[in-house]
This record gives C-alpha cells, structure tokens and sequence, in this order.
C-alpha cells in the first residue's frame, strides 16, 4: 500500500476545492509528522492569501477518515500523522505478499538497455565501472516491474586500429600474448610506432577486414573471442546479468552504414563541411554561435561514431520494437546522444511511440580529487580493482557490496571519491552496513524457532520501522522512473537504521506472546525488503559475518 499515493488522493479534492482548479498536494515523507504537503504555500502566493489560513479550509475540507490526522504546523505545512490501525494491516497484507506491496507494472514497456560497452582487445578499467553497475542495477529493477528488458554491451569491435591489433595477432608473439589484453595491445602499439613495415601490412589488414577476406576476418574473430571470453569472467566477478548473448559489436552494423548516409542524404539531413557529411539538427550550437555537426561520414569516406549509432538505434526500433531505448553512458557524451536522437526524429526513425534517453554518469574520483589512477598514474584495471577488495574485505561478497553501493548510492550525474576505508565500513552509509542488518535478522531467525504473527505497535520504534517497510514500493518506482539506483539505496539503507533502532530498543526474542509474534514478523518483512532490495541492486547477500 502506498501511504504516499493513499494521501495525495485525498488532499487533491480539498487543495481543487480551494483553489478552484487542481493543485498538487505535494506529500513529501518528513521528520517532522509521517507525512508533510507544502501546498498551501504555494496555494497561498496563487490565491494571495495567508498561508495559514489557506492550510486551515483545506485541513477542514479534506477528509482523512481511517487514513491519518491533519494539523497545520510553521508557516503553513500540514502534517499528516497516518492511523496505527492503517498502518498494521498495511504490514499485515505486506506480509502476505511475494511482492512486497509492488505489483508489476500495468503496461510494461520494451526496453532495450545499453549498458558496459567496453572495447576489444582492451581490458576494462574502472571507467566501465559506473556503466556496468548503474545499468545492471536499472536492468534488474525494470525487469521486476515487469517490463520487457533487452541488454545490449555496444562493444567497440571494429575501426581502423584492428588492422594494428590482426596484424600482431598473425605473428607468434600475438599469439603468445593474447591471454593479456593490456599487453597484447601495448606490443602491438609500439610495432606499429617503430616498424613502418608492420605499419603497412597492419593497413593492408584493414582494407583486408572490410572487404571480408577469410583469414584476416578469422584473425579477428579470435581476437574479438578472447576479449569476450576476459568481459564474461570480469562481469562474473561483479555479479552483472550481462551475458554472452548480450554483445552486439559495433560491427553488426556496418553493412548498413552506406544506407543509413544515402537515406539521411535523400530527405535532405546532410549536407557537406570540410568534406565530411554531417548533420545540423536543430537547436545545436557550438562555441562559435555557429549550427554544430554531427559527423557522419568522415571527409576520408570513413564513417562516424554517429553513423553507427543512428544504424543501432534505427535496428533497435525496427527489428527489437522498442518503446524505450536507454543508454547508459558516461556524462561527455549527452551532446552527441542528444544530437543522434534529434537526427533520428527528423529522418523518422524514432517516432512519437518510442523515447531515447542518455542516462549520464559522473566520474570516479582518488582520495586526492583526481581521476582515479594507480600509483605509477597508469588506468585502474577493473579486474585488479575487484582483486584489491578481495584482499582488503573479510570476504569477496564484502568487498564487492562495499565496490557497488559506493558508486550506486551516489546520484550518478555527480562524480564521487573511491574511498576503501569509508566504501568498506561496517557502519555508515555502505554496503556491508546493509550486509550486516541482513545477516543480523538471519541470526535472530536461527535462534528464535518460532513463526511471526499479526502486527501489533506497542512503541513508537515499532512504528517507525513499520512506516519504513511501507515505503519500499515509492523506492522502487522512483529509482526506475528517474533512472536514479540512489533512490533505492538510500531507502534501504534508512530502513536498515530503523531497524537497528528497532532491535536495540524492542527485544524480540526476550519477548513474549503476540508481542514476540509481532516483532518477529517486522523483522521478517524487513529481511526480506532488504534481501530483495540488495538483489534489485546486484548487491551480494550474505546471512554470517
């Protein structure tokens, strides 16, 4: 049951009766009652009126029978205090429910999720971090609204540096170094810097995989087989749903290429600058005050990053038919989604049914407020960032929950600090804080031998946690609304307070009676909204520490 919702519904008629026409009752959780709307303010600027006095007629016109009390408190507020009553069957029913008081969604959506992206023959490094895990995090909780999910790893699969990586692939020293992404593409790096006649043989090779001859295509097909091979094993580690029928290189789309130019070109979205191809949409400026570019076929007959991008997209509507395309990527290239999905609009390829939507990140920070680097200032490899939290966490469940909730408990638009001491504590704001309330109430379940039973509010501890357990299905629903995992997390880790609140100040099992029964079913319903909610966010469950 939606507390929230339940409220809203009600004030609407009050505030409309008002003011004369709808207003929104703006109900927000608050410290100061259960529940705070801040819309007489706001009703009183419109009607020119004191706002006490505008939060007076609506208290007395609203009718809360059986829901909750009302009372007008500082400039204007009213405060909503919700009846015991409401809220012990509001838990009873929970109880009862798989689902924890979120049913599936009514009209679920096909979506198709673009999420990780890494390059072949590159190990990830931590910059693929904040993309795996918001978008795995997303890709669960959408899945258990019940939307339809469709992940899709855009791997960087194609290009001119291929011909570099095929060609020191063909000697036996490629070969040798395969199994290590990083060095195997250093070693070819500085051949094809040093040696001009591996320099030509490794542009002959491009010319040779484009035009699809079978030993250079065989040549890359191990390569791009091997970094599969290091990105399952790492997403693995990292207990991400993505899986080998995920990858969808940027290959895939290079027949299309020559299409997607002569159909922009027919309805007139090209047209020539410095001997590129490019694309103008609307409302696009650069720095100059000038239309800015969207490069689609390069001046040298290459094509751009864009032109792939707007094949992908066009497939992704015509042959996935989605109504919702997601991209989870880094913040630097909100312009260019942005641009990619103007120009679709104006060539028809994304109609009116479908949205597209950039779903920006920051970047992860050193203690130092630099870009995270290794101490020679080389890229965090992502595999050896999971190997340093093995050793520093008592367990790897610790250190990867410690790993995930650091960066998803922080709104993704904004850069944070990796911090191992503060990521891996046991109190705060973490994930092995939630780890530890979890395995708290496994241990409390394993000694009491006894089943919960109807609930009953004997404090106001009781209460508190009662009224957070209600406000899981609001946490769900925002995070995926607003594409924010935060939201969630921050739930969880407020009901996980509330319950500590709760254990030190209420026995359970020192209890006795219905008392007991009812305490063993809070706690019940709280390791249970945890255990799914850590689960939403990829989040290892442990029930020992």
């Amino acid at each position: 049951m939606n507390l929230e919702s339940l409220l809203h519904d009600r004030l609407a008629p009050a505030l409309e009766a008002v003011a004369g026409s709808p207003a929104d009752p703006a109900v927000r959780v608050s410290p100061h009652a259960d529940f705070q709307s801040a819309a007489p303010l706001a009703l009183a600027r419109q009607l020119g009126r004191p706002p006490r006095e505008v939060a007076a007629e609506v208290a007395g016109k609203v009718d809360l029978t059986g829901l909750a009390a009302i009372t007008v408190s500082g400039p204007g507020f009213l405060n909503l205090t919700v009846a015991d009553d409401l809220i012990t069957t509001s838990l009873d029913a929970l109880a009862g429910d798989a689902r924890l008081g979120v049913p599936p969604v009514a009209e679920p959506e096909r979506i198709v999720l673009d999420y990780s992206s890494p390059n072949v023959a590159k190990e990830m490094h931590v910059g693929h971090l904040r993309s795996t895990i918001i978008g795995d995090a997303l890709a669960r909780v959408l899945e258990w609204q019940g939307h339809h999910v469709h992940r899709v790893n855009h791997l960087g699969d194609w290009g001119t540096p291929f011909g570099m990586l095929i060609e020191h692939l063909a000697g036996a020293e490629g070969e040798y170094s395969l199994g290590d992404l990083t060095g195997f593409y250093q070693a070819a790096r500085v051949r094809f810097d040093t040696d001009e006649g591996f320099r030509d043989r490794a542009r002959l090779r491009v010319v040779a995989l484009q035009a699809g001859d079978g030993p250079t295509r065989a040549l890359w097909r191990k390569l791009v087989a091997q970094s599969e091979r290091v990105f399952l094993a790492v997403y693995d580690r990292l207990g991400v749903t993505l899986g080998p029928g995920d990858f969808a290189g940027e290959s895939q789309y290079q027949d299309d290429l020559a299409g997607v130019v002569a159909d922009l070109s027919e309805k007139g979205l090209l047209r020539e600058s410095d001997g590129a191809l490019c694309a103008f949409p609307a409302g696009f400026t650069g720095r100059d005050g000038g239309p800015l570019p969207l490069i689609v076929r390069k001046g040298d007959g290459g094509f751009g990053y864009a032109a792939t991008d707007l094949a992908a997209l066009r497939r992704r509507v015509n042959d996935l038919r989605a109504t919702q395309l997601l991209y989870v990527v880094g913040t630097p290239q909100r312009i260019h989604f942005q641009m990619v999905f103007a120009v679709a609009r104006e060539a028809g390829w994304l109609p009116g049914t479908v949205t597209a939507e950039h779903i920006g990140f920051g970047s992860i920070l050193g203690t130092d407020g630099r870009m995270l680097r290794t101490r020679t200032g080389d890229t965090v490899r992502l595999a050896g960032l999971l190997d340093e939290a093995d050793a520093r966490a008592s367990a790897p469940e610790i250190g990867l929950a410690a790993i995930k909730y650091a960066d998803l408990s922080s709104d993704r638009r904004s850069d944070y600090v990796f911090d191992w001491d503060r990521m891996l504590a046991s109190t705060g704001n973490t994930g092995p804080y939630l780890q530890y309330a979890y395995a708290r109430i496994s241990s409390l379940y394993r000694k009491a031998g006894a089943e919960p039973g109807p609930i009953v509010l004997t404090g106001p501890e009781e209460r508190a946690l009662g009224l957070a357990l209600l406000g899981f299905e609001p946490a769900v629903r925002s995070a995926a609304t607003l594409r924010e995992p935060h939201r969630l997390t921050a739930y969880l880790h407020d009901l996980a307070v509330a319950f500590s609140t709760f254990y030190e100040s209420c026995p359970v099992l020192r209890s006795e009676g219905p008392v007991r029964a009812s305490r063993l079913a809070l706690a019940d319903l709280t390791g249970r909204t945890l255990h799914r909610g850590m689960d939403l966010l990829g989040l290892p469950v442990v029930t020992e520490i």
